[in-house]
This record gives C-alpha cells, sequence and structure tokens, in this order.
C-alpha cells in the first residue's frame, strides 16, 4: 500500500471515532458553571450517604469528594476495600469536577470506539470508570464525589446516593 492510501485510512478512522463524540456534544445541553466550592460538611454528609449505600449493599468502598478545581476536600475509606480505591475514587471525583460531567461519559467514549481522550497529558486526562459524578447545588457546580471498591454499575450507585445527599 502506497503512503498516500494509509495516511487517507488513517485520517479516516480518526475521524469516525471522533464523530461520535461531536455528535454527542452538539445535541448535549451546555455543562453547568462552576460554583462555590463544596465546604467540608458538605463533603462529608456526601461521602456518609455513598457509604451508607454502600454499608447497605455489603460493597467495601472509598470515597473521594473534590472541590470544583479537583482538588481534594474530604476522603474516607471502609476496612477491606482494595487498595487501589484511593487513586481511583479521588481519580473518578477529579475527572468530573474538571470535565463537568459523569466520568461514565468517558467510559461510553471509549466502549463506542473513541479514545482520543487518551492523548491527553497524564494531568488532563480523564478516568473512564463509572464512579464520578459531579455534585450541583443550585444549578452550579460546587466539587464531585468519585467512588471505587465495586462494580462500575455498584460506584455509580454510591456516588448518587453522595449527590443526593447534598442537594
Amino acid at each position: 500500500m502506497s503512503m498516500r492510501v494509509l495516511m487517507a485510512l488513517l485520517i479516516a478512522s480518526v475521524l469516525f471515532a471522533v464523530a461520535p463524540a461531536q455528535a454527542e456534544q452538539a445535541a448535549s445541553p451546555p455543562a453547568p458553571e462552576y460554583g462555590l466550592p463544596i465546604n467540608a460538611e458538605q463533603a462529608k454528609a456526601a461521602a456518609a450517604a455513598a457509604l451508607a449505600e454502600a454499608r447497605r449493599n455489603n460493597w467495601r468502598m472509598a470515597v473521594a469528594v473534590v472541590g470544583p478545581e479537583g482538588g481534594v476536600i474530604y476522603f474516607e475509606k471502609m476496612d477491606g476495600t482494595q487498595n487501589a480505591s484511593f487513586q481511583l475514587a479521588t481519580a473518578k471525583a477529579r475527572t468530573s469536577a474538571l470535565f463537568r460531567r459523569s466520568s461514565k461519559v468517558f467510559v461510553d467514549q471509549f466502549t463506542a470506539g473513541n479514545v482520543a481522550f487518551m492523548t491527553f497529558p497524564d494531568e488532563a486526562r480523564p478516568t473512564a470508570s463509572e464512579g464520578g459524578l459531579p455534585i450541583i447545588v443550585d444549578g452550579k457546580i460546587i466539587g464531585a464525589i468519585g467512588v471505587s471498591g465495586g462494580t462500575g454499575p455498584q460506584n455509580g450507585v454510591a456516588a448518587t446516593a453522595g449527590v443526593n445527599a447534598v442537594r
């Protein structure tokens, strides 16, 4: 195959992979603006609700709550939770705060074949794992919660409980 044909195929494959993401962005409403940062009391309430949901279901989980800039405000890990969950919960929360959306969006994009976000620099790369959600109060993002230790859907359920405790 000639170099021109290979380049054309490469360009076409990149455009094909990016098209679903661009179509989703065009159809979705704009992300909420950032508000004042979550305070320690709100962060603890979010974590407590997520961990209560985990205990009800016999899941061992770690929960991280970050401010809108992605800095950790609160972290708690249940006894027996896998050690990797500290980094994963924090990364999911940070992803949701910095990108103003659920970390599951990146799971869906990855599953659809769009891996362009994997080329971002390490400090800006989102975590494509369910369990990170923005915390929105009065229509503004005040922080985010990240949960790790269970399956993706389990992490999502616990994170939702945490978000709902702050609203």
